[in-house]
């Protein structure tokens, strides 16, 4: 179930947050997910990142959503993803102080899978999901591929990222990550969220840690 939104301690004011706990057993891990571009209406109530989310709950694993700077409750203004990043820092941090000890999940859609990438190395992820990632929008010079499992989720009609673009960019990576394909979905992957969910769970399942 989801929790009430809450308020964590940023690095410009408060960040308001969301606890999508999972229903049954846990498992040794805690996520942190990432919305889609601040300026463009970008929340964590978006239904991308949203069923992203749930889904990582569903699979036992605590998902932390939350509101990038000048979203919601989340004070500050957009940051060009400087200060996103320094947002989704604090919430790792709440999020390690919580579930001390526990492996770190990250995810993110569109922009917030750029800023989510961005921390993936730094941050010691042991799962990375990247939905859409927005590689002709914004610069990954600085992305470096984490050590851990890494998944991409990229519909071949999406309107928004380019999605040769993308396919292209995977090819020259070394390792590569997983990629799945959804044909004729689009960016917000609209009338595909079930399917969205089943590919998440069936290339997540293998990776998951153990049960507490």
């Amino acid at each position: 179930m989801s929790n009430d939104k809450f308020l964590i301690s940023g690095a410009v004011g408060s960040i308001e947050a969301s606890l999508d706990q999972p229903e049954g057993d846990e498992r040794n891990a805690v996520a942190v997910c990432c919305h889609p571009h601040p300026v463009h209406g970008g929340a964590m109530t978006n239904k991308v990142i949203y069923t992203v989310s749930r889904t990582i709950a569903s699979l036992g694993i605590p998902s932390v959503r939350f509101n990038f700077r000048g979203v919601g409750r989340s004070e500050g203004e957009y940051d060009e993803g400087r200060g996103e990043q320094q947002d989704l820092i604090k919430v790792i941090e709440w999020a390690r102080q919580e579930y001390p000890d526990r492996p770190l999940w990250l995810a993110g859609f569109s922009f917030g899978s750029w800023i989510a990438a961005l921390q993936a190395k730094e941050q010691d992820a042991s799962q990375l999901i990247s939905i859409a990632p927005p590689v002709n929008r914004f610069s990954f010079n600085d992305f470096v591929i984490p050590d851990c499992p890494w998944l991409v989720v990229m519909g071949d009609a999406d309107e928004v990222v380019d999605p040769d673009a993308v396919f292209g960019w995977i090819e020259q990576l070394e390792p590569q990550p997983e990629l799945i394909k959804m044909s004729e979905a689009g960016h917000f992957f609209h009338g595909r969220l079930v399917e969205l969910r089943e590919n998440l769970i069936e290339s997540l399942t293998p990776n998951l840690p153990e049960a507490l």
